[in-house]
């Protein structure tokens, strides 16, 4: 299939990517310097901002293992990235996919570099209604949930034309 020159290579979706780790980054040094561990700010009325240390995966997933998750999910952190790096350089041009991949991978990328760094990964978004709190979480975490919604949606759209 030609490449059209407004599709966007390999390398736009890469530097993406990176936009979204620097954006997570550097919001969670701005968390670290400004808060301690466990401090709380309401925003508004459903909306904190927190700091939080998550030692798991997705929803303190793994949180109160030994250790050894933050290896496991470092690795696979890591070969999710190349699998993405490699889907993105062969359907770089199905855009819709290739967001949801370039979402995925720089939120990964940005847990990943926290699990390296700290040990943990620094969440700090809280959202809350009626006494009912959603677990902590960050840029990373929102770019991989938006990326996951597209992943969908693009499946589907998909299906439909078949």
């Amino acid at each position: 299939m030609p490449k059209n020159s407004a599709t966007p290579g390999l390398s736009q979706w890469l530097l993406i990517a990176a936009l979204i780790i620097v954006a997570d980054q550097l919001t969670k040094v701005l968390v670290i310097g400004a808060f301690q561990l466990g401090d709380v700010r309401p925003v508004t009325g459903f909306f904190n901002l927190v700091r939080a240390h998550n030692y798991g995966a997705a929803f303190s997933f793994l949180h109160t293992a030994s250790g050894w998750q933050r290896w496991f999910f470092i690795g696979l952190g890591s070969l999710a990235a190349v699998f993405i790096i490699w889907m993105l350089r062969r359907h770089g041009q199905q855009q819709m996919f290739a967001w949801a991949l370039t979402l995925i991978l720089g939120g990964a990328l940005g847990n990943v570099i926290d699990r390296a760094v700290h040990g943990y990964v620094v969440d700090f978004i809280q959202v809350h209604a009626g006494g009912w709190y959603f677990p902590a979480f960050n840029i990373a975490d929102s770019a991989i949930t938006i990326g996951a919604i597209l992943l969908i949606l693009d499946e589907l759209r998909r299906v439909r034309r078949t």
